[in-house]
């Protein structure tokens, strides 16, 4: 070979073929690569099986990342055992633990074996299916698996892409994105209407007139799809129960009527944020479909709920909806990400995010949904996948065995509170969450709240409701059992004691003492200190 035809050096090979120059970078081949997974596997399962033994959140402080990884990207590949080992040293921490039987914070995020399966095989397969042609099977598989969950929580058939008419299901990234897409879709639909009726209008003119309303009860996501589709979003006060009312959403379009505005999209939620409260659809519904207003609805949490029929009479009125939407990724043990999302009448949406590029078409496209016009980027993940395995593996019975029994735990948690008297369950116990105080000021239950943060022994949240601090105790990992459930009962009572009896003093010396562990703990990190060494299976660096 002649001199400059070559480059030396174990991170890179040029092969000459004629005139062009092939670069073929040192990779990881399969058999390395069947190891690593091999011990990635063991990894992952060791770490769900003993979650129990790590504290639910972290103690570090922020930017103790940084001390612990160079400035700059290594430039010789490094072992795959070191990589997988810096998992323990690295990141975990610093990671709170969303699957611990100990999380109790907000709703659940699911987590499953088949779901991680399921995840793997989507990353192996890699596609981005914006369209039929560029993977049909991720297309087609998606279109199942959308009737599959519709079926089994028995929405109506015009919602389903099996239906004769234009209505069908998709997976969405979120249920802030399933309510984003709904109210474009609700602008469009509206646009066209106004069109009709004042022709003298432009496209600007009606736009600036729309309007959206929600309850104050829902989702942070909600009025950031009103900023996001330029869209004012009321948010209309709710009953004693946290529920928006048919009469208060009435009294709303009206009022904006008369100032000259266009009601346009209406969001009711099933299973609100703070309480799990459900908006009354029955009420909703009818005004909606009268003013020709969208009706979306959002049960991101408590729509996998449905899959129960004794649940299902809390979406009574869904048949007045234009959009549905839940998160499997929330309780149905589905991996984050796959946020279920039907619409009547699909036809406006793609209407709304139609952008043809001749590089985008295709011969089959009357034949099948190109499911890059029913969302907001173009490139989309084959989720389908994950949803199809733990469909598959776990049943329906399984599914609605797993919800029965975290609706269990959660009344096992209120009872649990109904027989101490210093306590208070401030609304009704809802799906697997509970929601509390002690009685007396607000101060004693922000003092319970501070402390149980700082021991982080069990990670719950605080919430207002009717001006009043409360807690929210939600039962969030499918490893929760009533072991944990006592456990978690045993911590609030036993700080709820320490400040009833008077022991403030110990307040600070409890958060000081949090703190100086924290620091301790994150020296010990940094100085590569062997606290937790890593095992896997029982096995160093998954080496037997």
């Amino acid at each position: 070979m002649a001199p400059g035809n070559s480059v030396s050096g174990p991170s890179r090979q040029l092969v000459f073929s004629g005139c062009r120059e092939l670069y073929r970078p040192s990779a990881m081949d399969a058999t390395e690569f069947r190891n690593f997974g091999k011990a990635a596997v063991d990894y992952i399962a060791d770490y769900l099986e003993n979650l129990r033994d790590r504290p639910v959140l972290p103690s570090v402080e922020p930017g103790y990342l940084q001390e612990l990884i160079p400035k700059v990207a290594p430039q010789e590949p490094e072992k795959w055992q070191d990589v997988l080992a810096d998992m323990e040293r690295v990141i975990m921490p610093g990671v709170t633990h969303w699957h611990s039987p100990h999380f109790h914070a907000y709703y659940p995020t699911a987590n499953s074996y088949p779901g991680i399966v399921g995840e793997m095989l989507s990353a192996g397969i890699g596609c981005i299916g914006f369209s039929w042609i560029t993977s049909p099977a991720c297309t087609e598989l998606e279109v199942a698996m959308m009737d599959w969950l519709g079926k089994l929580i028995q929405l109506p058939q015009e919602f389903l892409n099996c239906s004769d008419g234009p209505g069908g299901g998709v997976i969405q990234g979120s249920a802030s994105e399933s309510t984003l897409v709904g109210l474009l879709a609700a602008k469009q639909r509206t646009v066209r209407r106004v069109q009709v009726l004042h022709p003298e209008w432009d496209e600007a003119t009606i736009k600036g007139k729309l309007v959206a309303y929600s309850s104050d009860q829902s989702n942070s996501s909600i009025e950031k799809a009103g900023l996001l589709g330029s869209m004012p979003m009321r948010l209309l006060p709710t009953d004693d129960k946290c529920r928006l009312r048919g009469t208060t959403l009435e009294q709303a379009i009206k009022s904006d009527q008369e100032k000259g505005l266009i009601p346009c999209y209406v969001v009711a939620t099933l299973g609100t944020t703070g309480t799990c409260a459900f908006d009354c659809l029955e009420e909703l519904g009818p005004i909606c479909n009268k003013e020709d207003v969208w009706l979306h609805v959002d049960a991101a949490y408590a729509g996998s709920a449905f899959i129960c029929p004794e649940f299902r009479h809390l979406m009574a009125g869904v048949n007045y909806a234009d959009s549905y939407t839940f998160n499997p990724h929330k309780w149905m043990l589905v991996n984050f990400d796959c946020s279920a999302m039907w619409l009547k009448d699909s036809q406006y949406l793609v209407d709304a995010f139609s952008v043809d590029r001749i590089y985008l078409k295709h011969r089959h496209q009357d034949r099948a949904p190109d499911y890059r016009h029913w969302q907001i980027p173009l490139g989309r993940r084959f989720r389908s996948i994950k949803l199809w395995m733990v469909l598959r593996l776990y049943g329906v019975e399984g599914l609605q065995q797993h919800i029965r029994r975290q609706v269990g735990l959660a009344k096992e948690f209120e009872t649990l509170l109904r027989g101490d008297s210093r306590f208070e369950i401030v609304t009704e116990t809802s799906m697997g969450l509970v929601c509390f105080r002690l009685k007396g000021p607000d101060t004693l239950t922000k003092k319970l709240h501070d402390r149980l943060m700082a021991r982080k022994n069990i990670y719950i949240i605080a919430a207002t409701f009717k001006d009043k601090h409360i807690l929210r105790f939600a039962v969030c990992s499918r490893m929760t059992e009533s072991r944990d459930i006592q456990f978690a009962w045993e911590e609030i009572r036993g700080q709820a004691e320490q400040i009833l009896l008077g022991n403030d003093a110990d307040d600070d010396i409890l958060v000081h003492n949090c703190k100086t562990y924290s620091r301790l703990k994150y020296n010990m990190i940094r100085n590569d200190c062997p606290s937790n060494g890593l095992k896997i299976n029982g096995t160093a660096n998954g080496q037997a």
